[in-house]
C-alpha cells in the first residue's frame, strides 16, 4: 500500500517550487498574508471590547501590547532555532498557535484575563511565523534580489495587516466579534497547510560550510555587528510608533467621529484605517526602491522626521473635524511605513550570513519590544488625561521616542557602513 503513494509524492515534489524562485516567494508571501488576516481584529473591535468588558484604557493597552511582549520573549528562541532546524517546523508551530489563539478568542474569551492569556498565545504564534517566514524567503537570495524579496514580503504582510481592520469591521458588523476571530483562525490554518507543502523539510546547507558551534541564544556576535545594530535600533522605534497607531487608530477615529459628526462620504473607522494601511504599503515599496537609488539612511531620516512631526500634530487636530483627523492618520501611517522595508532590508543585508537567523531574531525581538510599549504608553496617557488633550499628549509623546532613535541609528549604522558604494545597504 505505501508504494501506491509514490506517484502522488513524485507529482507533489514536482509541483513544489524551488526555494528562491518567484513562485516560492509568492507562495510564502501568501502564507504570511493568510496568517495575519486576524492579527488586528482586536484593535479594530477595541471600542466594542472596552465597553463589553468594562476595560480601562490601560487594560486595553495591555491586551494589545501583551501580544508584542509574548512575541519578544519567544522570537529570539524560535528565529535563532532556524539556524539549526528547518524553518518549516518553526513556521508550522507558529501558524498552529495563531489559529488556536484566534479560535479561542472567538469561543471562550469572556474578560480581561482569559483574553490576556490568548493574546500571549497569539504573540508566540506570530513569533514562529513572521521572521521565520521572512528568513525562508531571504536565505536563498543575495543582493538586489534579496532586498526586493524582503520588500515584497513586507508589502504582503502589510496589505494583510491593513485588510485585517476592514475585514474584522465588516465581519464584526455582520456576525459579531466571534465570526471575525473565527475567520482569522481559519485563515491561519490555511497558512499552516500551505507552508507544510511549500517549505523544505530539511535545513539548507550553507555554501560557506558549517557554522561554528555556539549557544542558541548567544547574541554577542550580533551585538558586535555595529551596522546591524544600528538598523535594529531604527526598527525598534519604528515598531514602537507603528504599533501605537495601529492599536489606537480606530478608537481615535471613532472618538473624533462621535464628537464632530461624520459626513456621509467618510467611511467607517475600520475601513479608513484599512485605506491608511494600504496607502502605507504602496509607500513602503516606494521607500525601498527609493533607498536603492537615493540611499537607505536618507530615506529613513526623511521618514522618521516626517512621522515625528505628524505624531505631534495628529492628536490635537481631532477636535477640528473627523475628515481632518482621518487625513492626518493616513499621512502619519504613510510616513511610518515609508522606511519599513528599508529598515528590515538594512538588517538582513548587514547580518553575517551564518548568523542571519540570530540577527533577525534580535531585530524582531527589539522591534516588538517597542511594539509592546507603544500601545501601553498611549493607553496610560489616555487614562490620566481624558478627552482630546489626552489624544494630543498620547500621540505626541511618540516623537520623544522616534527622534532619539533616529540619532542613534545614524551614529551606529551609518558610521559603521563600508566606504565603498553599496546602494543596497545604505
Amino acid at each position: 500500500m505505501p508504494h501506491a503513494w509514490l506517484p502522488v509524492k513524485t507529482m507533489l515534489s514536482h509541483l513544489r517550487p524551488i526555494p528562491g524562485s518567484k513562485s516560492y516567494i509568492r507562495a510564502i508571501v501568501v502564507a504570511q498574508m493568510l496568517a495575519q488576516i486576524g492579527a488586528f481584529a482586536l484593535p479594530a473591535l477595541l471600542p466594542d471590547y472596552i465597553d463589553r468588558w468594562a476595560l480601562s484604557k490601560t487594560e486595553a493597552g495591555w491586551l494589545i501590547g501583551i501580544f508584542f511582549a509574548a512575541y519578544v520573549m519567544m522570537v529570539p528562541v524560535l528565529v535563532a532555532l532556524t539556524d539549526r532546524v528547518p524553518e518549516r517546523r518553526v513556521y508550522l508551530l507558529g501558524t498552529g498557535l495563531t489559529a488556536i489563539s484566534h479560535i479561542g478568542f472567538a469561543l471562550i474569551a469572556d474578560g480581561f484575563w482569559l483574553g490576556f492569556l490568548l493574546r500571549v498565545l497569539a504573540g508566540i504564534g506570530w513569533a514562529g511565523t513572521y521572521m521565520p517566514g521572512l528568513k525562508a524567503i531571504a536565505d536563498p537570495l543575495e543582493g538586489m534580489a534579496q532586498s526586493r524579496a524582503v520588500s515584497w514580503h513586507a508589502a504582503g504582510v502589510g496589505i494583510s495587516g491593513a485588510a485585517s481592520f476592514a475585514i474584522a469591521g465588516l465581519i464584526g458588523n455582520w456576525g459579531g466579534p466571534t465570526a471575525a476571530f473565527l475567520l482569522g483562525g481559519s485563515t491561519a490554518l490555511a497558512s499552516m497547510l500551505l507552508a507544510a507543502f511549500i517549505m523544505p523539510a530539511r535545513l539548507a546547507k550553507l555554501a560557506t560550510g558549517k557554522a561554528s558551534p555556539r549557544r542558541l541564544l548567544d547574541f554577542r556576535p550580533v551585538l558586535r555587528n555595529r551596522a546591524a545594530m544600528g538598523w535594529i535600533i531604527g526598527y525598534t522605534v519604528h515598531t514602537w510608533e507603528l504599533a501605537a497607531l495601529r492599536a489606537w487608530g480606530v478608537t481615535f477615529l471613532a472618538a473624533a467621529a462621535a464628537t464632530n459628526g461624520v459626513p456621509y462620504w467618510l467611511p467607517e473607522p475600520t475601513t479608513l484605517f484599512t485605506l491608511a494601511g494600504l496607502a502605507g504599503i504602496a509607500v513602503s515599496i516606494t521607500g525601498n526602491e527609493t533607498a536603492q537609488r537615493w540611499g537607505r539612511a536618507r530615506v529613513v531620516t526623511a521618514a522618521m522626521l516626517t512621522a515625528a512631526a505628524l505624531s505631534l500634530v495628529t492628536g490635537w487636530c481631532a477636535a477640528l473635524s473627523a475628515p481632518v483627523a482621518a487625513l492626518l492618520v493616513v499621512l502619519w501611517n504613510a510616513a511610518i511605513y515609508f522606511d519599513s522595508s528599508a529598515l528590515t532590508a538594512g538588517t538582513v543585508q548587514a547580518a553575517d550570513k551564518e548568523l542571519r537567523g540570530a540577527t533577525m531574531g534580535l531585530h524582531s525581538m527589539c522591534g516588538y519590544a517597542g511594539g509592546f510599549l507603544g500601545p501601553l504608553g498611549v493607553g496610560f496617557v489616555l487614562d490620566h488625561f481624558p478627552g482630546f488633550p489626552g489624544w494630543g499628549l498620547a500621540f505626541g509623546h511618540l516623537a520623544l521616542v522616534t527622534l532619539p532613535g533616529l540619532v542613534l541609528l545614524r551614529r551606529v549604522a551609518v558610521r559603521s557602513a563600508p566606504r565603498t558604494p553599496a546602494p543596497a545597504v545604505i
